[in-house]
């Protein structure tokens, strides 16, 4: 990761905001501000990520994608949330021993070891990860556009690690730390994320958008199966159709109609602890 820049910070507002005048130098594929507390980090529209210090991963990446059509940005998105699943699988997967996390009776009770209806890291659209129904991580995108296309990307995103009590009003939060039922080396889990994050932004500069979005709609949370939506006109049930390449997501209604939304129009009908 010789062309990446990590900047290391004890304190800051917002890693996002931090690296909204920085310009990288020449050569850099990358550059990456993480900080151990985080002040003024945000959530989708008006939510606030909670973080206690030094337990979380909260970090913001910056990168000038090659060739990226602007309508095609929301490859950004997936590209990271992609890289942030892959990690933490392999993380759960690298335990020898499943006796520790056999018989961990989530809230719906049911065990993690025994298949049952539990599908692991999954991507909920547009851009969280969650394990099971809890939510484990969340991922914002800022990218400035030019007439040639995406001319940069800001990606900030948080991990739930070591945390081990949450005092929001989040309805569903979840660590690493909770899962494996044991404290994860935060440099570990970071340094995996980034070196996912590079394998998939190779795959957006070489315009492989089709094969980004082949394995984001394999592991996309409630992919199968119908479920309950809410949206300006009330609660619906439907299965995912599709996600565009603008990001919207397609919904097939039960009644067979065809809905497609853009962020914050609709949202998921979550089960409550």
């Amino acid at each position: 990761m010789e062309r990446i820049k990590v900047i290391e910070l004890d304190s800051v507002d917002s890693t996002n905001r931090y690296l909204h005048d920085y310009d990288g130098e020449e050569g850099e594929l990358m550059t990456v501000v993480v900080s151990r507390n985080q002040t003024a980090g945000r959530g989708h529209g008006d939510n606030k990520w909670e973080s206690e210090d030094g337990k979380n991963l909260t970090f913001s990446v910056k990168v000038h994608p090659e060739n990226l059509p602007a309508n095609s940005q929301y490859v950004m998105l997936e590209a990271m949330a992609l890289a942030i699943r892959s990690a933490l699988d392999a993380e759960v997967k690298s335990v020898r021993s499943w006796s520790m996390l056999e018989d961990y009776d989530f809230m719906f009770g049911r065990s993690v070891a025994s298949g049952t209806d539990c599908r692991g890291f999954t991507i909920k659209w547009p851009n969280d990860i969650y394990w099971d129904d809890l939510k484990i991580s969340g991922t914002l995108s800022e990218c400035e556009i030019n007439s040639s296309g995406v001319k940069s990307c800001i990606i900030g995103s948080g991990i739930n690690v070591n945390q081990r009590e949450f005092v929001s009003d989040a309805p569903n939060p979840v660590s690493l730390s909770q899962i494996m039922r044991r404290t994860v080396p935060l440099k570990k889990v970071f340094e995996a994320v980034l070196a996912k994050f590079e394998h998939y932004l190779a795959i957006v500069n070489a315009g492989e958008y089709a094969k980004l979005k082949e394995e984001y709609m394999g592991v996309l949370y409630r992919r199968y199966g119908s479920y309950g939506y809410i949206d300006g006109d009330g609660e619906f049930y439907a299965r995912i159709e599709d996600v565009g390449q603008n990001g919207h997501i397609m919904l097939r209604r039960d009644d067979g109609m065809l809905s497609e939304y853009e962020f914050k129009e609709v949202k998921f009908k979550l089960k409550q602890r």
